[in-house]
């Protein structure tokens, strides 16, 4: 069964992270370039489930949208 999910896909001096969002636990996928860490993350949250099972899946609300946004604080 082929399931989608959302994930953020950051860019740091060093490489990619990618990381899902709605499952329980910490899932991390890292690598050179975009499609390494998204390679990555698929991979990991596919262990992720095969370890912990579908309940991992069950977060109440579900996330609908994800949204990035960039906004300055005072410190």
């Amino acid at each position: 069964m082929r399931k989608q999910y959302k994930i953020i896909v950051e860019k740091h001096p060093d490489g990619y992270v990618a990381y899902p969002l709605g499952i329980k636990g910490v899932i991390v996928g890292q690598g050179d370039t975009y499609e390494e860490a998204l390679a990555d993350v698929k991979s990991a949250i596919k262990f992720h489930i095969e370890t912990f099972g579908e309940e991992v899946l069950e977060i109440d609300p579900p996330i609908l949208e994800a949204f990035v946004a960039e906004a300055g604080v005072e410190t």
